[in-house]
């Protein structure tokens, strides 16, 4: 649950703290003291667009800091830690710090835990740690997506399971059909491309190029041109170094010999000459084996006249290759190799599997689909019954809701059109609350809904703002009662102009504002006992019915008595 909610530079707001505690907290206040800047900031928490609008006058930036109460296995201390948050721990309770900051420039920033994290992450870890319920929520409540949300959250974690299941499928079929329409389409155009394509796979598997083949050609061809000058070049070079059978002459070899012999003779006398008597042994093997290479590759050299015409006529081949598919061999290669996959894609074959797995998925996301429609058919009356009966004691004695499940073509979120209809009055048709609820309705469906789902609800705080608004005499009193059913289960913050709590129920903090020179600074005040007691006896004074003021006069007097004997008044 929040704990605590810290503003700074926002809107009329100075500086305020405003502490939580378990149960309800009743934020109230005249118009203009402040509490829209209060749930502006939860808002800002919750991953709310930023607007530098909300800056105060004169400060450099609005800052928001919220602390909830965690335990570690929650899913929004998991979401929290995922993103890099580090949580506080002490005894066995664990805590959250969320905030946000907007320069007055506009620029925002968001935190989780100490760590600078996206907008989006603190909606994430928020959702699952507060719900805000204002009025406009209250105009979401016509909308047909927002009634189907609230009906599937009725129908419990089993249906939401079966329904994020049924999404799964929905998106594969829906992929699979897309693929095999678009298939379809150009089945006639691919016809005509898959032959153009197979001719030219045709043209480039004839020749096989491999990568760079082109290069290595070209030098061989250079080669065997001129095999005969690179024959007798090589050949002198290797009679230059060790001889031929033919010549008589000088060569490197013979001449390295009878440097060796003489430095031998001299080094017998000086000993400083043995290096170079081993650096000549070095040099006539290097060169002896420089001869024995040249030769080899003198044997090597092909001047065959045969073997050059084959190599130009692929030469000529790898060439053609270029021009139709090119400019580069590297190209032809890619184009081949994408051509194959083209085709290979095109095959009626695949086709075929792609009508069977659309067959297959899409049977499956019928029967899901039904068995959703079941689920929520048979949610539906019961949903519809649980608040119909709780707008009765909402001042609303002859009101009906009822929720029709209308089942059509599958679609993201199943195959039904779910529609809220209200009966405000008895004698009254059915209407869509589009079209047939005030905003007072509205505001009285909304909870009496919340009580209902309050017990299966995962988040820890709710918040309400003018859920008060229009309502007085027993329709306010009988608005407490569901606050107070709902803060038994959950710490409840209400922002309004009035106090809907009992006189021993909750805390209530008062926000007043003073001028500071042009600048309203909102106070708080946290009502004592004798000062709840008094708005507590006027807000049940307005009941109309004269045995009820009787009996709780008696009550409030007799309770006035012990509060001053326990005060020592």
């Amino acid at each position: 649950m929040i704990r605590e909610l810290r503003l700074r530079g926002l809107g009329v707001i100075n500086e305020a703290t405003v502490p939580f505690a378990p149960g309800l907290t009743v934020l109230t206040g005249e118009t203009g003291a402040g509490k829209t800047m209060v749930l502006t900031g939860l808002g800002l928490v919750m991953g709310a667009k930023a607007d530098s609008a909300v800056v105060r006058v004169g400060a450099e930036r609005a800052d928001v800091d919220a602390e909830f109460v965690v335990t570690g296995s929650t899913g929004a201390a998991l979401v929290a830690e995922e993103s890099g948050a580090v949580l506080e721990h002490h005894g066995d309770e664990s805590f959250l710090l969320l905030g946000r900051s907007i320069a007055a420039e506009g620029r925002s920033r968001a935190f989780a835990g100490g760590r600078s994290v996206p907008a989006t992450t603190l909606g994430e870890i928020t959702e699952l740690l507060m719900a805000v319920h204002g009025q406009s929520d209250q105009i979401l409540l016509r909308d047909a997506k927002r009634q189907r949300e609230l009906l599937d959250r009725y129908a419990g974690a089993e249906h939401l399971s079966t329904l994020d299941r049924y999404r799964d499928v929905y998106r594969q079929w829906r992929s699979v059909d897309a693929e095999l329409t678009q298939t379809r389409m150009r089945r006639d155009e691919l016809t005509r491309e898959v032959a153009l394509l197979r001719h030219g796979i045709a043209d480039i598997e004839a020749v096989s190029p491999v990568s760079d083949e082109d290069i290595a050609l070209k030098e061989q061809a250079s080669v065997l041109a001129n095999a005969t000058d690179l024959l007798a070049d090589v050949l002198a070079a290797h009679d230059l170094l060790s001889g031929s059978d033919e010549s008589d002459g000088a060569n490197a070899l013979l001449l390295i010999g009878q440097a060796q012999r003489l430095v031998d003779r001299a080094a017998a006398v000086d000993t400083r000459l043995s290096e170079h008597r081993d650096a000549l042994a070095q040099a006539a093997d290097a060169v002896a084996a420089l001869a024995l290479d040249l030769g080899a590759h003198a044997r090597d050299l092909d001047a065959d006249p045969a073997r050059l015409a084959a190599i130009e006529e692929r030469r000529q081949a790898i060439s053609a290759l270029k021009r139709a598919y090119g400019p580069t061999l590297d190209d032809v290669l890619q184009w081949w190799e994408q051509a194959q996959r083209t085709v290979a894609a095109a095959d009626p074959d695949r086709l075929e599997e792609l009508q069977v797995e659309a067959a297959r998925l899409g049977a499956d996301v019928i029967a899901q689909a039904a068995s959703i429609t079941k689920a929520r058919l048979k949610s539906a009356k019961a949903f519809g019954s649980a608040v119909a009966a709780e707008l009765h004691a909402l001042a609303m004695a002859d009101a009906d809701l009822r929720i029709e499940v209308t089942a059509g073509e599958p679609g993201p979120d199943g195959a039904d059109t779910i529609a809220f209809l209200l009966r405000p009055h008895a004698g009254s048709d059915f209407r869509p609350l589009g079209r047939g609820a005030s905003g007072g309705e509205l505001s009285r469906i909304m909870l009496a809904i919340e009580v209902v789902l309050a017990d299966g609800h995962g988040v820890p705080t709710f918040v309400f703002d003018e859920v008060d608004s229009g309502v007085g005499g027993k329709v306010a009193v009988e608005v407490g009662r569901r606050l107070a059913r709902l803060h038994r289960a959950h710490l409840r913050v209400h922002a309004g102009n009035q106090d809907r709590r009992g006189p021993e129920e909750g805390q209530l903090r008062r926000i007043s504002r003073r001028r500071r020179g042009d600048f309203r600074h909102p106070g708080r005040q946290r009502h004592g006992g004798w000062q709840r007691l008094q708005r507590v006896f006027r807000a049940h004074q307005v009941r109309q019915d004269a045995p009820h003021r009787r009996d709780f006069g008696k009550a409030f007097a007799r309770y006035r008595y012990s509060y001053a004997q326990r005060a020592g008044l």
